[in-house]
This record gives structure tokens, sequence and C-alpha cells, in this order.
């Protein structure tokens, strides 16, 4: 992250390049063209999944440049597009290629079904920085990372959203450090009454990320803590293909009978890649990859999450030492990277079912998390 210190000190800076970028990633989840500007010229892109006959004819009608069609170099990988070294590979819009073929290369749920496409040639030149960019405001707006663009010359269209290259790189740090608490109240839980849950947001009204404090932790001691992004399917639905319904339980049941602590529920659902996209995910897993593999196919790392907004809550309550619940190395360095001082990691694991057995073991096998039990590899603290 770039992060630039002025907008610290300036509200209203930060509130404009939230609003620039919002307003941008929501114009691509509507299909529309979206330009990303920057040190090395102005990108006009398209998200790939949104694309359509209409909307492509417009954008190469704007450029005399060869549209490409931009992939990040993991879902390139499933394509069997040679790499280039890069993280993202661009593909030239050859004259066959319509918006049914776009979106079928942005979207991996139909590979099998289509497995004579290609060969695809790629571009060796240089990935353009806007481009690079874009791909990140697609992942903001949580759409399948893949963009056709085409280079275009002079000032940005004032009918066409404008974002710039500077405001995409900053807007995670940006939302993060702009949230601030805006409601709270007493939420009497199950296996912690003693509860109350506090809302966070982002200076533009943007997603809420919630803290729920249990008891009263002393801020002058380490406070136990979970960090647990969202999951619709396994928090609310109870579904038995992940453990995080019985993680967000057992934390509650965990820090209720400690007495005290705090359980930050983060607006991060699919490791940060957005429901829509975890169910594609699911769908993959149903093929018979495995959960880092699905992720992959769909252009994605294999963990998309930032744990910044979770050190900026902890730090509004008062916080700079925890106990964190966690079997995830990852969020143990991220939280001191942010500057929260993690004393103890606390073991938080719950026996595998049939549905979910393989992706815990690809958690501890693939993930390095701290997973022990049938058909699991434990990961040794050393």
């Amino acid at each position: 992250m770039n992060w630039n210190p002025s907008l610290a000190r300036d509200p209203d800076a930060r509130h404009a390049l939230l609003r620039r970028v919002e307003e941008a990633f929501a114009a691509l989840r509507r299909g529309r063209l979206v330009t990303v500007t920057g040190e090395q010229g102005a990108t006009l892109c398209l998200a790939a999944e949104t694309v359509s006959p209409e909307t492509m004819g417009d954008l190469k009608r704007r450029s005399k440049a060869t549209p490409m069609v931009a992939l990040t170099a993991h879902r390139a990988a499933v394509l069997r597009i040679n790499p280039t070294g890069a993280d993202i590979i661009r593909v030239p819009l050859a004259s066959h290629f319509n918006a049914r073929l776009v979106r079928s290369l942005a979207d991996p749920t139909h590979d099998l079904d289509n497995p004579m496409r290609g060969p695809f040639a790629r571009s060796w030149d240089p990935v353009p920085d806007t481009t690079r960019a874009a791909i990140k405001l697609c992942k903001l707006g949580q759409l399948l990372p893949a963009v056709v663009g085409v280079q275009v010359d002079g000032a940005p269209n004032e009918s066409i959203p404008a974002v710039s290259v500077a405001d995409i790189e900053a807007y995670d740090e940006v939302a993060a450090v702009s949230l601030h608490p805006v409601s709270s109240a007493r939420v009497p839980l199950r296996g912690a009454e003693a509860s109350r849950v506090i809302a966070f947001r982002p200076e533009d009204g943007g997603v809420e990320h919630l803290a729920i404090v249990i008891g009263d932790p002393n801020p002058d001691q380490p406070v136990l803590i979970r960090l647990h992004s969202e999951c619709f399917t396994g928090d609310l639905l109870g579904s038995l293909k992940c453990d995080c319904g019985e993680q967000l339980r057992g934390a509650i049941d965990a820090i209720g009978e400690a007495g005290s602590g705090i359980l930050l529920y983060l607006a991060q659902e699919g490791r940060g890649i957005g429901l829509i996209n975890k169910l594609r995910a699911y769908h993959l897993q149903d093929d018979g990859f495995d959960t880092v593999e699905a992720n992959e196919r769909l252009g994605f790392d294999a963990d998309e999450r930032l744990f910044l907004p979770a050190a900026e809550m902890l730090r509004s309550l008062g916080f700079d030492q925890v106990r964190l619940m966690t079997n995830n190395p990852d969020k143990v360095d991220s939280l001191a990277r942010f500057g929260i001082e993690v004393v103890e990691r606390v073991p938080h694991e719950f026996p595998s079912n049939a549905h979910n057995e393989l992706y815990l073991a690809t958690k501890a096998r693939r993930s390095g998390h701290y997973l022990s039990g049938p058909g699991l590899k434990a990961r040794s603290k050393s």
C-alpha cells in the first residue's frame, strides 16, 4: 500500500478519494465504462464479467489502439496462456472475440464445459499501471478480476467515471483509517450475556465492520480477541462446507467463559472475494478443486483479506496488545505489521465433518494453518 500521510490529516481529501473509487467500481458492476488514469497514460475499461456486445463495441470505437483482455496470472495459467513473468497477462482482442467469449475467459465455472478454447496469444509489452489498477478496482467491487481495456489519449471523457491509479492503490488504507464508531447497543448473546455490539463505518458511509465487546476488558492488559470474517453460509445458514459457524459461536463461548474479550466481525466474505465469488468457488469445489485452487481459478489469490481495519478498530477501542484466537499465522503477522502486539496465539480448532474435511486439510497443508486431526497435517510453531 502506498500511503499518503497528508490524507490522515485531511478528512475531506479522504472522503473524496473514497467516493471516486466507489463510484468507479459501482460503474463497473453496472457494466459501464470507466477510465483509469496514471503516469503512463489512461486506460478505458470494462469489467469482463459484465461486458456486452454494445459496451464492447463502444470501447473499440473510442480508441485506435488494440483492446486487451487483462487477466491475473492465476487465471491465465488455468486457460493455458503461457506466462510472461508478470502478475497480469494481457490477451489482444482478436476479431473472433465476442462478449460471450470474454465473459467465459473471466468466469471459470464453465471451464470444464468448454475445454477447447484457445490457444490465446499474449502481449509481451509491459503491463500499464492503469491496467493493474483496473484489476484491483474489479476486486474492490467484488467482481471477477478481469477487464477489457484499451489505452486512450487526451483528457478523460467527462461522461465516463474516472479514477486515478493512486486513488485505487490507497483505497484500502484510507477506508481503514477512516473507520469510526457510529452506533452501539447492549446485545445479550448466548454464552456471553454481558455483550455490546459497536458498529464501525468509514467516513464515506461504506461497508460497516462490527466489534462485539464481551464483559469489561482491561486496556492495560492483553485482551482475548477473535478476528472473524463474515460468512453468510456458515454463520447464518449453518453450512457444513466450512467451520466458520463453529468458530464464531465457539469464540463467543470462549470469551464469555474467560470473562471478557472482543470479537471483531469483519466484512470480508469469502476471504475477501465476496459472497457471489465464494459461491463460484463452491461450484468449482464441487468439480473437484480444493479451496485454494478454486480461488486461483477465479483469478484471486488464495486469501485477499486485509487486516488493517481490525487493527484500527482495536486502537479505537484502546487496545494494542492481544491474545489472538486463531489457527492462521497470517493473522498474527498482519496484526503485528499494523502495530498490534500479539502476545499469545490461542488455538481455535473444531472437529471436521464429512463435508469440510478436505477444506480444513487444505488450510493446514497449503495455507499453513495450525490444525490437527484426522486427515490434517499440523504445522509446528517452530
